[in-house]
């Protein structure tokens, strides 16, 4: 693998050469597949084909990639294919995040971090995940929708549209904008899209972005900081400008020895931060650090989220054609005894994804029916009597036309 000279240097003169080398030799081995179950939905792994991911009690290493695309399981939301150092987050929500809060996820898509933090909120707690970019927040939402939990909203707007709303949040999420170096190996087109020039102009854009948010978090509240990148100037040197420059306190995560999580690669600071480093962890490269926002001497505002939302632009049912019925199919508090449920085998879920009109049993009550696989539900049809419609939004249909066999996934 041809790394850019520049990076192998810098890179090389931060790991030290032991840590280096075993970066190195990442690139030799294959890329791990793990994938984080849904808690608030029913599935089952085989936990004879998986291995448990450490730091995070749903996810999992799969030996294998199965074809994803091809599991009706994941389509209805009952797991999600995260990156497993991404995990991590379910650490630092476990041992910093407690009661009911108002979160806020600001660089969301495509929506791991966010279903991530969703599985340990309380159910009152809500989570708004935002997304600047059109076109991803609409994957945003779609990966949101289909993990199913009231209470999360999705939002697209930049962080100086939040700065203006005076919004306040208990926890903020900023999984900021990165050079990428974290994910070389997982992404070949991250090397050549890489720059000393790049890097500079992250460092800087991820402090613009932690300045415009900064007065939306409460007193007290919470800053979850994080890029997929190696270097100190968008890692440590941000980190420690947060608490020189905006008076914050770093926080310490507990783990274990075995994780082989990296701490502080800047001569100087030592603070609690925690990096990821292919080689040397069994996933991709990413760095977290949680602070504090220490107290002003005021009391923040408590939301009224549904109203205060108004001022933003938010990505919702009517926006998607025919999504506003999946909105309810896939929900963890669908009564699914208000609507005939119909099971279907593994070729009618794909044909359903697929979005093609499905003939149901002669049996089928005529007007709406929730269709699902493995009792799991999968969306809506609409039952005429010698075929059903097919009301699966249009945006979410598989799009290959390929058709597998279930035991060659």
């Amino acid at each position: 693998m041809q790394l850019p000279q520049a990076f192998t240097e810098y890179t090389r003169k931060i790991m030290g050469e032991e840590l280096f080398v075993q970066y190195l030799s990442s690139f030799d081995e294959p890329v791990p597949v793990s994938i984080r179950v849904n808690p608030f939905k029913a599935y089952s792994i085989d936990k004879d084909m998986a291995t448990a991911i450490p730091w995070c009690e749903y996810g999992y290493y799969l030996p294998t990639r199965p074809n994803f695309t091809f599991d009706p399981l994941l389509h209805a939301g009952c797991y999600y294919v995260q990156e497993a150092s991404s995990m991590f987050l379910a650490q630092i929500m476990k041992q910093h995040v407690h009661g009911d809060v108002t979160m806020l996820d600001l660089c969301a898509a495509p929506g791991g971090k966010s279903t991530c933090a969703r599985s340990y909120l309380t159910e009152k707690s809500v989570l708004i995940c935002n997304e600047p970019i059109h076109t991803r927040a609409n994957i945003l939402y779609e990966n949101v929708t289909k993990f199913g939990v009231p209470n999360t909203f999705v939002t697209n707007n930049y962080p100086a549209d939040y700065k203006k709303t005076k919004l306040k949040f208990d926890v903020i999420l900023a999984d900021v904008p990165c050079s990428g170096e974290g994910m070389f190996r997982k992404d070949n087109s991250t090397i050549g899209e890489w720059s000393e020039q790049n890097v500079e102009k992250c460092w800087k854009l991820q402090r613009e972005i932690v300045a415009d948010i900064w007065e939306n978090l409460v007193d007290d509240g919470l800053l979850i900081y994080s890029t997929c990148t190696f270097n100190t100037k968008e890692d440590e040197e941000n980190v420690q400008w947060i608490c020189n420059e905006l008076g914050a306190e770093c926080l310490n995560v507990e783990t274990k020895p075995e994780w082989n999580i990296v701490g502080s690669l800047l001569e100087g600071f030592n603070k609690p931060v925690y990096r990821f480093i292919p080689g040397h962890v069994h996933g991709e490269g990413i760095f977290f650090a949680v602070l504090r926002k220490h107290a002003s001497g005021m009391t923040a505002k408590r939301n009224n989220i549904g109203n205060d939302l108004s001022s933003l632009h938010q990505i919702t049912p009517e926006s998607l054609a025919k999504a506003s019925s999946v909105v309810e199919a896939l929900s963890t508090n669908l009564d699914t005894k208000k609507y005939p449920f119909v099971p279907l085998s593994y070729e009618q879920a794909i044909a359903y994804l697929h979005r093609e009109a499905l003939t149901l049993p002669s049996e089928t009550p005529k007007g709406m029916v929730l269709v699902a696989y493995n009792n799991v539900p999968l969306g809506f049809a609409k039952n005429i009597g010698n075929r059903a419609n097919n009301l699966y939004p249009q945006q979410w249909a598989i799009k290959s036309t390929y058709f597998p066999n279930k035991n060659n996934l």
